[in-house]
């Protein structure tokens, strides 16, 4: 029967997702800004959910402006992550399964994605999508507790639209509509145990503007 994560048991939720809240959420391009963003999140594990909140600074860049039905590029980077070993008494085995979302910005078009570099992510190879107006970068793992790693940059190539302006944002608006999941793979008594963790940023974040003009 899944209910609130009591005061002891709240720092498996936040454990579990902590190392984790950020990815995606650092990104390089022309004009750096940071943006304090903060994450409503929900994890489930051995019968019990809990909802805590995770903070992070985003670190994003666009041009300033850009000329109607121009290219314009996107560059976002991750910095070293380390995955917990424990939580809250459990043994952390690893964690996959990663995806973060970030929509296509309005006044644009999305034309490609790709990801290079990163580091100790695991086995599975690293992948970048879009559909519906939604890129979802894909980190499938598993990536083994104690581990420092970095995850590969994601560069966007996109087209202006004719007018407006441009902003880069994250998604996901509730935890049935999240814009960052992963399963963490828990130590229970011997027995493999998956937790999985939802989350979604408490406010629109603007990330970056760039003017049509």
């Amino acid at each position: 029967m899944s209910h609130s994560l009591s005061p002891a048991r709240r720092p498996l939720a936040v454990a579990l997702l902590a190392g984790v809240a950020a990815v995606g959420l650092t990104a390089t391009a022309s004009a750096d800004t940071s943006t304090a963003v903060t994450y409503d999140c929900q994890a489930s594990a051995v019968g019990q959910t809990g909802t805590f909140t995770v903070s992070a600074t985003v670190t994003a860049s666009a041009p300033g402006t850009v000329a109607p039905d121009s290219a314009l590029t996107v560059t976002e980077s991750v910095g070293s992550i380390t995955v917990p070993t424990s939580a809250d008494g459990y043994t952390v085995k690893s964690i996959n399964g990663i995806k973060l979302e970030v929509p296509v910005p309005a006044n644009s078009t999305y034309d490609s994605a790709s990801l290079a570099g990163g580091s100790n992510y695991g086995s599975g190879t690293p992948s970048v999508s879009e559909a519906s107006g939604v890129i979802t970068i894909s980190i499938p793992g598993p990536i083994s507790a104690g581990t420092t790693f970095t995850l590969p940059t994601l560069t966007l190539d996109l087209t202006s639209g004719s007018s407006g302006t441009i902003t880069s944002s994250l998604s996901g608006t509730s935890y049935s509509s999240p814009g960052l999941t992963f399963t963490a793979v828990l130590s229970v008594i011997g027995i493999s145990v998956n937790a999985s963790a939802v989350g979604y940023p408490s406010t629109t974040p603007t990330l970056t503007s760039t003017t049509i003009s």
